[in-house]
């Protein structure tokens, strides 16, 4: 997992292209729904809720990959997972590591978005 990059900029590149005005719209709305779905599994978790743990961090991983945010994907398909097996303490850290991770993509969305790229 170390290996996937925080962000994929090809992938971005490519929705900036398709996009075009709305790219920046997407990424804000990508940001919100992700901080949501954050406070989801932290939920989840606390709750004891394995199904919606896995459930939250499916949709999370997707649209993650979507935005072109590989390392987050990959956590959160570890949550996923973890939630599947109903191992819920396992997730604990999992969702830790998604939580720096997402400040690090968010920063690096900003960045991207700063600098106009194009």
């Amino acid at each position: 997992m170390v290996d996937k990059p925080h962000l994929d900029e090809e992938a971005l590149a490519e929705l900036q292209d398709v996009m075009e005005d709305e790219f920046e719209t997407l990424i804000n709305t990508y940001l919100s729904d992700s901080r949501d779905r954050i406070e989801s599994l932290k939920k989840a978790i606390s709750d004891g809720d394995a199904g919606a743990l896995a459930h939250t961090a499916h949709s999370f991983k997707g649209s993650c990959i979507n935005i072109g945010a590989p390392r987050l994907g990959a956590l959160s398909r570890e949550v996923e997972k973890a939630g599947q097996d109903e191992r819920l303490s396992d997730a604990q850290p999992v969702l830790a590591a998604i939580e720096v991770e997402f400040q690090r993509v968010t920063d690096a969305l900003h960045t991207l978005m700063a600098g106009g790229a194009g």
